[in-house]
């Protein structure tokens, strides 16, 4: 991997991780739409910046997270560590969203580590990853239509954090997108999208840093070194926190349609270079 390439899945990152449209997916795609092969020590050559790279890069993202939300995170903190000695404290909302965001990150920790290694070959394969892209732009379709849109974050419920970390699980297929998944199942519960975005990006830092820091081993060891996945970690970071304002932003007036829309154009083009053999599934 080369210092440009690097530079470019970063920003290809900050821009893919918090709109619903898969990052994974992307760090995926891009090499393979340009024609990049990695050369790694002791690998057959290949397009695929690997599932450590993604996992350890998206860590720039996660900060970005945490430099937006800093005050509810702080609120949340403090009050989860207090109602644990103060019984006065324990019908905040802020001491319940702790538990929640704990709850809500239980299913795709235990899943992560059951299929880790699924997980990093062959779910990467473009063929799952174009109909991942598909099938829930579907369901988000879906979900725009029939949720209600009535409830706002103040009113999130151990039911919500349940039915949304459920649905984080199938954030381990490549193409599916956390965040994604996530406001999707947030819709569903009748969330407005603000809130459901809302949550979805606090309840990514436990998941993402739990990745990153299980893949942190792996970093170097037939995929991009330390160096490079700093670099682009850093510029990960930087449009990480440009994407979050727009979208925030853009939730605020309009729909998830335009992402409904890209999905499944990304999705049949995929599919149409995969029949026609101008790109390999796995190579």
């Amino acid at each position: 991997m080369t210092f440009l390439q690097a530079i470019v899945l970063g920003i290809v990152q900050g821009l893919t991780e918090f709109l619903p449209i898969s990052s994974t997916a992307h760090l995926r795609i891009v090499p393979v739409l340009f024609g990049w092969h990695f050369h790694y020590k002791g690998y057959d050559t290949t397009n695929d910046p690997g599932a450590a790279f993604t996992a350890v890069v998206q860590l720039g993202t996660t900060l970005a997270i945490v430099l937006y939300f800093w005050r509810e995170l702080l609120h949340v903190s403090v009050a989860w560590f207090r109602g644990l000695r103060d019984r006065s404290v324990r019908g905040s909302l802020e001491y319940k969203m702790g538990w929640y965001l704990i709850l809500a990150t239980v299913p795709i920790g235990l899943f992560g580590l059951v299929f880790s290694h699924q997980i990093e070959t062959g779910a990467r394969n473009l063929w799952l990853i174009s109909v991942a892209l598909i099938a829930l732009a579907l369901v988000l379709f879906w979900a725009e239509r029939v949720g209600t849109r009535s409830r706002e974050e103040e009113q999130i419920n151990g039911k919500d954090a349940l039915a949304v970390g459920g649905a984080q699980v199938l954030s381990l297929v490549p193409g599916a997108s956390r965040s994604g998944v996530t406001i999707t199942a947030g819709l569903f519960r009748g969330l407005t999208r603000e809130a459901a975005a809302r949550f979805s990006f606090l309840l990514s830092i436990p998941a993402v840093v739990l990745s990153g820091l299980y893949e942190l081993k792996d970093v170097g060891k037939g995929g991009p070194g330390a160096g490079l996945t700093g670099v682009a970690l850093v510029f990960a970071f930087i449009v990480g926190l440009a994407s979050i304002h727009w979208l925030m932003k853009w939730l605020a007036n309009h729909s998830t349609m335009i992402f409904v829309y890209y999905r499944i154009a990304l999705g049949v083009l995929l599919i149409v270079l995969l029949s026609t053999g101008v790109i390999n599934a796995t190579k």
